[in-house]
């Protein structure tokens, strides 16, 4: 009798990642052979880890309590419209067009039970449909996931920081909003210039909009401003706001006084007498000095706090004659802030300077699409302005379950996800994302299976499984164990 061996021994199956084994070597030169295969392969394995993240949050129900629908109706519904472009987004295709790429990819179409995605210009006219209603509905969904992904991450800040700034998109065409105004690098074009305020605990994306391209006001600031409160989270009781010299005005420090928000913001217009005899420094070798002083600007209701630095300017070469400056002033540059904040005038600049790495999250938003100006509409780019974004934070809300998903300690470093979260998106791609997949149908049943070579499986069957656990349990903003989500009461979740 003939003993026929098991050739699917798990034991020996081990993944490459866990135990180093090395492969067998193959070679590949200019002769090799090459064909077709029956298998139904994929390069976006890691879209698995997102829809069971969609699942986890509950992300249909969140988009169909506070979505508010266009009057066009597509076949596919808004949800399904709405999260192929996000899909797109997410993978790293930020141009409607690029759908012509993944239509016929496997993970994609069995996502949404489709032989194919519909054509490119479905999804542009969806998009051309958009308004401003839309856009600012996608706020409310953010801040319900925002709530959701804190509390499922054990998180319960109750002092949070919201850096605000604007930037450029420069424009080509004609589309409508366009301004010239400040554009450093493309000096004389028109352009659109959106606002963004980012949680700096998190880099979330919290709030903001699509802007014509000129710049910002003291009222349409104001108005931001007194916007923040719904859109916080239930565990958040304090904030403190930043913002440079774009967003000082009475209006905005009124709004934020009334809200109960400190500030920072920077001065570029105000011109506050500070006293000669009270300049100090932080310590004694220092050559930069730093004043306070109650001053009430032209126009404002009642006297802020202002603090300055005041930073001397190069000192010239030893030997070198030039004329001396007529005033003492002018051997000194100022950087001048108003604040409602207390403590010494440089911890209160120490404070704000933390706000340098609200460019680097506009940069990489910016990369992720948010220069794309899909329409000629100025709505419907707003629409599309906040769909950027609401993918922006679902990858900060990815990466933030894939770190909570990795145990303390790992013996391979290699195979970890620990620290994906100080990634940017970029690199976090190619770690959960661009896994190559293959998809069997077995008696009716779909499976994806992954290669035991690739040594960023084993972290991400991790992830998988973490996520897999917290979908068989009761959420977290049911069972009231934490905090009470802000949310919840406008969905009519009890």
């Amino acid at each position: 009798m003939v003993k026929v061996q098991n050739n699917d021994n798990p034991e020996r199956l081990i993944n490459q990642g866990e135990n180093g084994s090395p492969t067998k070597a193959t070679k590949i030169g200019p002769s090799t052979a090459y064909e077709y295969c029956s298998e139904r392969l994929s390069p976006f394995g890691g879209l698995l880890g997102l829809v069971k993240f969609m699942d986890v949050v509950r992300f249909k129900e969140i988009f169909d309590g506070f979505y508010k629908p266009p009057a066009r109706t597509p076949e596919l519904g808004h949800y399904n419209m709405t999260y192929g472009i996000i899909m797109l987004l997410f993978i790293g295709f930020n141009r409607i067009w690029h759908f012509l790429y993944i239509r016929l990819d496997p993970m994609l179409c069995s996502i949404f039970n489709v032989i194919k995605l519909p054509y490119v210009t479905t999804y542009w006219r969806y998009v051309d449909s958009l308004g401003i209603n839309q856009g600012k509905s996608l706020l409310d969904v953010m801040s319900a996931l925002r709530e959701r992904v804190w509390q499922l991450c054990g998180i319960n800040y109750s002092s949070i920081h919201i850096n605000m700034d604007t930037t450029v998109e420069t424009i080509y065409g004609k589309q409508q909003g366009g301004r010239k105004g400040h554009n450093t690098k493309n000096r004389g074009k028109e352009g659109l210039r959106p606002v963004l305020c980012f949680i700096e605990e998190t880099r979330e994306y919290f709030a903001g909009k699509l802007r014509t391209g000129k710049t910002i006001g003291g009222e349409e600031t104001a108005s931001l401003i007194r916007s923040f409160r719904k859109y916080l989270p239930g565990c958040v009781k304090r904030v403190l706001l930043r913002g440079d010299g774009e967003f000082i005005s009475w209006e905005a420090v009124k709004a934020a006084g009334e809200e109960g928000y400190a500030f920072i913001f920077g001065n570029k217009a105000c011109h506050p007498p500070f006293e000669a005899s009270r300049w100090y420094k932080a310590a004694k070798k220092d050559a930069v000095a730093y004043n306070e002083i109650m001053y009430q600007p032209m126009g404002w209701d009642y006297a802020c706090r202002f603090v300055s630095m005041r930073i001397p300017k190069e000192e010239v070469a030893k030997g070198e004659h030039v004329q001396l400056e007529l005033l003492e002033d002018e051997r000194y540059k100022y950087r001048i802030f108003v604040s409602s904040l207390k403590g010494k005038p440089h911890a209160v600049i120490e404070e704000y300077d933390k706000r340098a790495d609200c460019e680097n999250l506009i940069g990489e938003a910016k990369r992720e699409g948010l220069e794309a100006i899909p329409s000629a509409k100025f709505a419907s780019n707003y629409a599309y302005f906040q769909i950027v974004m609401l993918a922006y934070n679902i990858w900060r809300s990815f990466k933030m379950l894939a770190e909570h998903s990795q145990p303390a300690q790992e013996k391979q470093p290699e195979c970890s996800l620990k620290g994906i979260m100080d990634n940017t998106i970029r690199i976090a791609r190619l770690k959960v994302l661009l896994i190559a997949a293959k998809i069997r149908v077995h008696s009716g049943t779909s499976k994806v299976k992954y290669s035991r070579h690739d040594s960023r499986a084993a972290g991400f069957f991790r992830f998988l499984a973490h996520l897999d656990k917290l979908r068989k349990k009761i959420r977290p903003w049911l069972d009231g164990s934490s905090w009470t989500c802000r949310h919840l009461a406008e969905l009519g979740i009890t």
